[in-house]
């Protein structure tokens, strides 16, 4: 998996595509706390960062990027072009994200 690279381009330079595996995805979805939602709305009214949100949507980036790159490995893929995330609001009680690319096999150009 940790050989899987994960670029924003439509390409790596110095590589070319020997074959292209298609779109894969990495999705996780987290709620926070009881107690950390209520620290968040106090927060909404005092303004400034809610660092328990900043911690969870960092995290929640981190392991749909791990679960986009162990799609792609288990197509064969060593590389994933133009990857992107989305995020969103699920019944404002959680957050989902998804990291998303094309999965490649990529080798050196000669």
């Amino acid at each position: 998996m940790d050989k899987v690279m994960v670029v924003t381009t439509n390409d790596i330079a110095g590589y070319e595509v020997k074959e292209v595996y298609g779109e894969v995805f990495g999705l996780i979805v987290r709620s926070r706390n009881v107690f950390s939602n209520i620290g968040a709305g106090l927060r909404t009214i005092i303004g400034g960062e809610v660092g328990g949100y900043t911690k969870l949507l960092s995290g929640s980036r981190e392991k749909a990027l791990d679960r986009m790159r162990e799609s792609a490995a288990s197509k064969g893929a060593n590389a994933v072009l133009a990857m992107r995330y989305d995020s969103g609001d699920i019944g404002n009680a959680m957050n989902e994200v998804a990291a998303y690319g094309t999965a490649v096999k990529v080798v050196p150009k000669k």
